[in-house]
């Protein structure tokens, strides 16, 4: 089990020729041939001697993470506990993941015990991981396993058959947990191999990795499979990194082809192996969130009255599935505020039937500020604005009749908001909130010495 991000469906990327290449014979204005598998394999000598040398440097430096403490006398426990932490290891750095592995193990110890589990409970234990779908096919696949009698997958064979499990996945559940003698490769063995090889063709590559799978499959220890896999994936997170390779405590720098040519040639640096890709360049999307706060009486007082929040729960399927957030609408680009309040006022009539004015009065409404939130292939700039209202007359009877209607949307308290299991962007907005109307109760000396900002209480029909 490695540190750095994996996945089991990355995109291709384009590359750029390396240094090497003309050292290799190969062209540098061509794209990189994939050479014959011959190529790629190593000789019984070398074998023999770098599993050695690579299960003798994990048993004295390996990194001590909880999912390695897992009993291997019993397996079928061991064998779940490695399918979480693979999961959650995708696209995930190491020191993210721990804290919420154990939490994780500490409510489901068991895949008996997840396949309880609601999606709404397993996506708020999750919250702030990301790529929630990962979470929501620990889940399917915990209940597939149930319903099938409850015995876990313990081949390469019958793990594919569960969602989520790919053929990585599956190759490091079977080798760590049910010692099954198969290899398993991620982006830090790919590297560790195409520099092993002085291989500096695109890591994406089909073939490439089709090859390096097979070299993988050589190299995997019979006795130790398990261990020699996560030595290999270890030996790619800490010490043979992207950018800043440690070649001198390399326990495999003696067969390294690509640290051999860059003795020679001062020109190649083993970095320039493999090449490097070119990420897809992400979209840039705009977003308007409006956290809406409702107070809970009639009062025209201000100060001390109760309120819920209204968060709405996002589709089934597509970015953040299931979760809760405040409204929200995508923008066109770029907006002022005032078109930003019209496209928050559309989707607050359309979709809960509220009405400035006809059913709910405006207390307070202000922009709270903006900020960016970066997915993996989308950067959303998020405009914040916290409104506060009193729901009247029908409005109030119309609310109460939609809550209890639809799970689409609720009303939660203050003391309930803080204790769910909300995204990090969310917490971000929730955030800016909290912070701008302390600091409107309490401001600091060199703010309290400029002209505050009015309380909007009196807007018109069109601000709302």
């Amino acid at each position: 089990m490695s540190g750095g991000e994996k996945s089991e469906n990355e995109e291709d990327v384009k590359t750029k020729p390396t240094k090497g290449e003309k050292r290799r014979g190969r062209s540098p204005s061509k794209r990189e041939p994939i050479a014959d598998i011959e190529d790629i394999m190593f000789s019984i000598d070398k074998v023999q001697t770098m599993r050695s040398s690579l299960l003798d440097w994990y048993d004295l430096s390996h990194r001590d993470l909880p999912w390695r403490r897992l009993d291997k006398g019993q397996p079928e426990t061991r064998g779940y506990g490695v399918w979480v932490s693979e999961i959650m290891l995708q696209q995930t750095r190491v020191q993210t993941v721990v804290e919420y592995y154990k939490r994780w193990m500490h409510r489901w110890p068991t895949v008996q015990h997840l396949s309880r589990a609601s999606l709404e409970e397993v996506n708020e234990m999750w919250a702030g991981l990301g790529y929630y779908r990962r979470a929501r096919f620990l889940l399917e696949g915990a209940k597939l396993i149930v319903e099938e009698g409850g015995e876990f997958p313990k081949t390469v064979s019958a793990l594919r058959k569960i969602p989520g499990i790919g053929e990585y996945t599956a190759g490091a559940i079977a080798s760590i947990a049910f010692d099954e003698v198969v290899p398993v490769v991620d982006g830090n063995v790919i590297r560790v191999i195409a520099r092993l090889k002085a291989i500096s063709g695109n890591p994406k590559d089909s073939k490439l990795v089709k090859q390096v799978w097979k070299a993988a499959a050589q190299l995997v220890d019979p006795s130790r499979p398990g261990d020699f896999n996560q030595a290999l994936m270890e030996l790619g997170a800490t010490l043979c990194t992207p950018t800043s390779p440690s070649c001198s405590t390399c326990p495999v720098f003696d067969h390294c082809e690509a640290l051999s040519i860059s003795k020679d040639d001062s020109s190649v640096l083993v970095t320039d192996y493999p090449a490097k890709g070119i990420k897809t360049k992400q979209r840039h999307d705009y977003s308007a969130v409006c956290v809406v706060e409702i107070l809970e009486n009639q009062s025209t007082s201000e100060l001390k009255q109760s309120s819920r929040f209204l968060l709405v729960k996002r589709p089934d399927e597509g970015l953040l599935a299931g979760l809760w957030e405040f409204p929200s609408v995508l923008l066109n680009g770029e907006a002022d505020s005032s078109t930003r309040r019209e496209s928050i006022n559309s989707l607050l009539s359309k979709s809960f039937g509220l009405e400035p004015k006809k059913n709910f009065e405006i207390v307070i409404r202000e922009d709270v500020g903006d900020f960016v939130h970066v997915f993996s292939h989308i950067r959303l700039k998020i405009y914040v604005e916290h409104l506060v209202i009193r729901l009247k007359g029908e409005g109030s009877k119309l609310f109460r009749k939609q809550e209890k209607k639809s799970i689409s949307w609720k009303c939660v308290d203050k003391k309930v908001m803080s204790s769910m299991g909300l995204t990090s962007s969310v917490r971000k907005v929730y955030a800016m909130v909290e912070k701008f109307e302390a600091e409107k109760i309490s401001p600091s000396p060199a703010v309290a010495t400029k002209k505050q900002r009015p309380t909007s209480t009196n807007l018109s029909c069109r601000s709302c």
